[in-house]
């Protein structure tokens, strides 16, 4: 399979009073086309930082992104975000309350006339199981409904790559994992590639062909979700991906036992 988006030995630093500040160093990964990769991490890791780079909201200050043989950014060059063909779901959804359902997904498609945009809203809505919900808005709908009009809204352009910051991190427990297998079904129905951030393992799982575990701003190891639990490459990734599981089956108790009571 092509590989479609490439990070080769990229650094990222932000600029503080105090100085240079890096967040990412010597930082690469592969990933293929129609394949979703997630990025699974501890908060302060350089995850979000990492996609931020990659749909142009933070330069390069070494290495470079390149995206089906496009260079994105380099040390010194950055392709303006409009012109990357990246599409970005953001954590809160970022919808427009102002507009309903139907325009806030036909949003980004000004470029069409009336009618292939009407097309192209409705094939969306049905895509993501919202048929006859056009015409709402945003605050009549679920916080599920609301992501969905989001991932609808991000896919509508038709990107080459999906990026999703923390999408499912607003919703409860059962609604965020029984959206991360539909949205991975919603992907991979449409060929889509994608990335996702997460600091949530069972997320990561559920919807990723490759993950990197990531440790102070460096990859601990790319792999696909088995290869991590049956080969990890380091005491840290074998620690981190045990915790996880911990707490997550700790969690689940406790509902039960909530649900319970």
């Amino acid at each position: 399979m092509a590989e479609l988006l490439q990070l080769e030995a990229i650094s990222l630093a932000y600029d503080t009073p105090q100085g240079r500040q890096p967040v990412v160093d010597d930082f690469s990964l592969v990933l293929e086309h129609g394949h979703i990769g997630c990025l699974l991490g501890a908060s302060g890791c350089g995850k979000t930082t990492v996609l931020r780079a990659i749909a142009g909201f933070e330069p390069v200050r070494a290495g470079r992104i390149m995206l089906d043989g496009t260079l994105l950014s380099s040390a010194g060059f950055q392709l303006e975000p409009e012109h990357r063909r990246v599409g970005m779901m953001f954590q809160d959804y970022a919808l427009f309350p102002h507009l309903t359902v139907e325009k806030n997904i036909g949003f980004g498609l000004r470029r069409l006339d009336r009618a292939e945009r009407a097309k192209r809203v409705n094939d969306l809505l049905h895509l993501v199981g919202l048929e006859g919900s056009g015409r709402r808005y945003p605050h009549e709908l679920s916080g599920g409904q609301q992501q969905r009009v989001a991932l609808a809204r991000a896919l509508a352009p038709e990107p080459d790559l999906l990026l999703l910051d923390e999408p499912f991190s607003n919703l409860d427990i059962d609604t965020r994992e029984r959206l991360a297998f539909e949205v991975r079904d919603i992907l991979k129905a449409t060929n889509h590639t994608a990335l996702l951030v997460t600091h949530n393992q069972a997320e990561a799982f559920a919807i990723a062909d490759r993950i990197g575990v990531m440790q102070k701003g460096v990859i601990a190891q790319w792999d696909t979700p088995y290869g991590l639990h049956h080969a990890p490459a380091s005491s840290f990734v074998t620690d981190f991906i045990r915790r996880e599981a911990l707490m997550a089956q700790r969690a689940q108790a406790y509902l039960r036992g909530e649900e319970a009571g």
